[in-house]
């Protein structure tokens, strides 16, 4: 048992590792900061080879086993998957492989809408996300796990994410498409709508505007700060050590490192609009290799 304790100890000050397909992560990124002020975190965008909704069951998972072997051999203390497709498609491989605790986005987005509308009579829980992650039910069979009672209505809006990586988060037309996207959710009239997509959180005023301030909206990021939080504090990984400054307002400091597989500066112009500012330290790597 002090085996273990000590290990513990001199593993707390290791970053968190996250991934993702491309940019849209990044919600997750600022989700985990706000929410773990005194963590360091390495981010790996595989932009060389987005998106991974349109590819295989082996091919995802191979892509998600070489992207965790790459911020394993970094040093990592736990792994967020933020990538949904892969969150959905290849957790049980990446456990197999990467000897830290893995966590997805998935789940925690389903649980806590769950755990939102579980006071409702009839819970109603309605899901957005890209075409890849509607068919595969993921979050639907989540939900499913947590709750008998929730009805469940899913729905694709694949024109949020360049929207999104536009920037384009106020226009008319933005507003338009919302409108046509979400009148099935309107007309279900959920409780709760899970933003689906790591995209979508950008979106986020356009969404609410949209279906109205009676539903309440969940940010699968933010759900998945929320668990990390409890399992960093359950597994005494945490990071005690405090930061000499106010870190919740200095996202992409020097203490975290992003890297992508193509593409650095499209990222970089990315990041900052969803992010205000561009990362510190950005590296464009090849991470094929690694898991072999």
């Amino acid at each position: 048992m002090k085996e273990k304790t000590t290990q513990n100890q001199s593993n707390t000050n290791l970053p968190i590792g996250i991934f993702d397909s491309g940019v849209g992560g990044l919600t997750v990124y600022r989700a985990l900061h706000e929410r773990l002020p005194n963590e360091k975190f390495i981010y790996l965008g595989d932009t060389a080879r987005v998106p991974y909704g349109t590819k295989s069951l082996a091919t995802v998972e191979r892509y998600a086993i070489e992207n965790s072997s790459f911020l394993a051999s970094h040093g990592i203390k736990l792994l967020v998957v933020a990538c949904n497709t892969a969150s959905a498609l290849a957790l049980p491989k990446i456990r197999e492989k990467i000897g830290v605790e893995v966590v997805g986005v998935i789940g925690p987005g389903a649980r806590k809408a769950v755990e939102i509308t579980k006071v409702n009579e009839n819970p109603k829980i309605s899901v957005i996300a890209t075409e890849a992650t509607v068919s595969s039910n993921a979050y639907a069979d989540s939900i499913r796990e947590a709750s008998k009672e929730a009805e469940i209505l899913q729905n694709a809006c694949p024109l949020f994410v360049p929207l999104a990586e536009e920037g384009w988060t106020a226009e008319d037309e933005t507003f338009s498409i919302a409108k046509k996207y979400l009148q099935k959710v309107i007309e279900f009239a959920p409780n709760t709508l899970v933003l689906g997509c790591t995209h979508y959180p950008i979106l986020r005023d356009v969404i609410q505007q949209t279906i109205g301030e009676n539903v309440r909206l969940i940010d699968s990021g933010e759900a998945t700060a929320e668990e990390v939080e409890q399992l960093l504090k359950d597994k005494g990984l945490a990071n005690t050590e405090q930061i000499s400054y106010n870190r919740k307002r200095h996202l992409c400091d020097d203490l975290d490192h992003f890297y992508v597989t193509d593409a650095a500066e499209r990222f970089a112009k990315v990041a900052e609009r969803f992010l205000g500012v561009k990362p510190s330290k950005l590296e464009a790597v090849e991470v094929f290799e690694v898991s072999k």
